[in-house]
Formats: C-alpha cells, sequence, structure tokens
C-alpha cells in the first residue's frame, strides 16, 4: 500500500509554547486565543468564504512534537492516574500510530492582516506552531450527540477553585495585560486544571506542597506553588 503524505494547510499560533499545561482536551480554557496561518496557496478570501456562518470548528492537525519511530498499544490517560492502561484507540494521546489529533473550537474571527488571512480561534488545546491538515465546520445536528457514553471520561475533570495570586504576580499582571488581555483570567484557567502530574496531585506530602512549577505562556513564564488548598501564582516574568 502506498503511503499518504499531506502538507499543513496552516500553523497555529497559540500562547502554549510547551506541551506543559497545555489543557488535556478543548474547551476547558476558554480564554486561551489563538489563531491559524494559512499557507501561501491557501492565503486567499474563497477558501474561507461562508466559514464565518459556523460558531465551532473541527481542527485536524499533528501532534510534530510527538513524532517518533515507535509507539507503544497501550498507554497510560491522565484521567485514569496515570497508573491504569488502555489501548491507544480508547485515548487522546499524541504517542500514536499516526500522530493525527482532532479538536473542536470557537470560531472567533476571520480577518485579513496585512494580506494574511487568519482565523481566530478560542478554546484551543494546541501547541504554538502546531501544523494543521483541515478545517471543517462543527456541524451541531451531527456531531452533538448528548447521549454519547465517555466510559473514563464522562464527566469534565474536577478543576480546582482556589487559585490565588501573590502581590508581585498581581502587580506584574496588570501591566502584561495591557500587552496579553485577559491574562489573569488566562492563568486561572489553566491552573485550575491542575496540570501537575497526576500523582504529585495525589502525594498531599510536605515536600510536594514545597515544590515550585513553571510554565511558559505567550513568552512569559509563570510560576507557582502548590499549597495544602489550592495553588499559589509567585511571580510572571518575560522568558530567556
Amino acid at each position: 500500500m502506498c503511503p499518504y503524505h499531506f502538507e499543513p494547510i496552516g500553523w497555529v499560533h497559540s500562547p502554549y509554547k510547551e506541551k506543559f499545561a497545555i489543557p488535556r482536551q478543548p474547551g476547558l480554557v476558554t480564554a486561551a486565543q489563538s489563531h491559524i496561518r494559512l499557507r501561501s496557496d491557501c492565503n486567499r478570501e474563497e477558501i474561507l468564504r461562508g466559514l464565518s456562518g459556523f460558531s465551532h470548528l473541527w481542527l485536524v492537525f499533528v501532534f510534530h512534537e510527538a513524532l517518533r519511530a515507535d509507539w507503544k498499544p497501550m498507554v497510560r490517560p491522565p484521567r485514569l492516574g496515570g497508573n491504569q492502561k488502555v489501548g491507544v484507540f480508547a485515548s487522546r494521546s499524541p504517542f500514536r500510530p499516526n500522530p493525527i489529533g482532532l479538536s473542536v473550537v470557537t470560531l472567533e474571527d476571520i480577518k485579513q492582516v496585512n494580506g494574511q488571512w487568519q482565523v481566530h480561534i478560542g478554546g484551543g488545546d494546541l501547541l504554538d506552531q502546531t501544523p494543521i491538515l483541515d478545517i471543517k465546520p462543527y456541524i451541531p445536528y451531527a456531531d452533538s450527540h448528548p447521549d454519547a457514553r465517555g466510559d473514563y471520561a464522562q464527566e469534565a475533570p474536577v478543576t480546582l477553585d482556589k487559585i490565588e495570586f501573590s502581590a508581585l504576580a498581581s502587580e506584574q499582571i496588570t501591566h502584561l495585560e495591557q500587552k496579553y488581555p485577559r491574562l489573569h483570567t488566562l492563568i486561572t484557567q489553566v491552573l485550575s486544571q491542575q496540570p501537575e502530574p497526576a500523582y504529585h496531585n495525589t502525594n498531599a506530602c510536605a515536600h510536594t506542597a514545597a515544590r515550585v512549577y513553571g510554565m511558559a505562556l505567550y513568552d512569559l513564564n509563570v510560576r507557582w506553588v502548590r499549597q495544602q488548598e489550592g495553588l499559589v501564582v509567585t511571580e510572571v516574568t518575560p522568558l530567556g
């Protein structure tokens, strides 16, 4: 059988500069604003004509930082605490026979900037520079199934309500929001998903509580510590 070859139709520009802390599913962090920059031969108005009538889109993409020659038939989903295995086809792991992903996002805007068409999306879970293979409209009557069964992922993950900001972090964010609107909300929503490894969340010993975490959002380094009842953002500084 001949192999198939696909070229990306565009690339995502998102606030997520590294895999750590990216939401595990789309739609969980609504403040995450991204856009798709179309490649040169797709950079034309007519290819997008009619798309603005849809509220949501399907994005078919490549897990470009999960490319590897080998893959395993069983994986450990984070929703099962990273301890139980299921078949890779029963998961959304990026490590698959073909590293292709599928996400549903909100369509926020379509506009042309300096001759470049951009598709602006919300609620994405995509790493910055993710290659997009296709964009498809979300069709409510066909794509929504309220009676669907989701086995171990039937319900949305439990979120953390208590997220606080130090005086320093609050002051830094106030200044940074001139460049990054809704930065406070974005950080809060990302951290509410408890991005730390699952075994850290279930281990409430003293050394875990004192652990300092960091994540990259845009070109910023967000640092926080876990306390007994929640998280405290300690500082938000430029990367580098």
